[in-house]
């Protein structure tokens, strides 16, 4: 779990379209929200910047299998000789009016989103059957969640009991010239630059489900801007940022950096 504090400074963000206008009007109207898309594709930091432009706490939860109940509402703590209830991240983002967001919610055990259910319609409740509290949302409090469709199965997919409770964003991978304009807003690095890993990606991106499990996400893309930015070869930091992140087996990997060289003139 990490708490992020607001601050003056509003984390960089492109919009796509009208998912800012969207957000906003679900959290004036008290509504949760849920956000599909891709790996890497701006979900996570779309959140954090909403979170800053609102003003709110940001309570990011990455879930996982072993993510329980406890885990996000809280527990008893022994300390001191003394048992001590200490909040969890859910509880927290209740209490201060803050948003809580769930990464990747349907990695979660199935028992722990049943805890969401209450929160995630009109009764914008959260019971803590362990100090037996009944915790009302205030107005400013709001549930996001965010998965990637992607990667669903039928044991890893979303119930529509629970996928119904929530307002609904689709983000992909934004189109080239967003995307150039990201690269150039996170990693500060040349336009020019900024152009050709994006046509590096696009070709990757044809390789999904084929030779590759997972698309060039464009939070690759930074990391291979940041690195040439800082004086690396751009042919060593797209291996070392993208085509080493994508694949673990050699031959894909020398067919994807063929990819690199060509588009760098090697």
């Amino acid at each position: 779990m990490m708490l992020d504090t607001p601050h003056l400074d509003v984390p960089f963000y492109q919009p796509a379209g009208d998912e800012i206008d969207v957000f906003e009007h679900a959290w004036k109207n008290r509504l949760p929200l849920l956000i599909k898309g891709p790996t890497g594709c701006g979900k996570t930091r779309f959140v954090a910047h909403m979170a800053a432009r609102l003003g709110l706490p940001l309570y990011t939860v990455a879930c996982h299998d072993d993510l329980t109940a406890a885990d996000l509402v809280g527990r008893h703590l022994i300390g001191d000789g003394q048992t001590v209830w200490c909040d969890g991240p859910l509880t927290r983002a209740v209490r201060e009016g803050g948003i809580c967001y769930l990464d990747e919610v349907v990695e979660a055990r199935k028992d722990t989103t049943v805890v969401l259910h209450p929160l995630a319609d009109d009764r914008r409740i959260l019971p803590i059957d362990r100090t037996g509290e009944l915790l009302a949302a205030p107005p400013s409090f709001m549930l996001v969640v965010s998965y990637n469709p992607g990667y669903q199965n039928l044991l890893k997919g979303m119930k529509p009991s629970t996928r119904q409770r929530f307002v609904s964003l689709r983000f992909d991978f934004p189109a080239s010239e967003r995307e150039e304009a990201i690269l150039v807003g996170e990693s500060g690095c040349a336009p020019d630059l900024a152009k050709r890993l994006v046509s590096i990606a696009h070709a990757l991106r044809t390789l999904k489900d084929q030779d590759l499990e997972e698309a060039a996400s464009t939070r690759l893309l930074v990391y291979a801007a940041l690195l040439v930015r800082d004086g690396m070869d751009p042919v060593t930091a797209c291996r070392a940022a993208i085509v080493e992140s994508l694949t673990d087996d050699p031959e894909v990997a020398d067919a994807l950096m063929e990819v690199v060289s060509a588009t760098f003139g090697r």
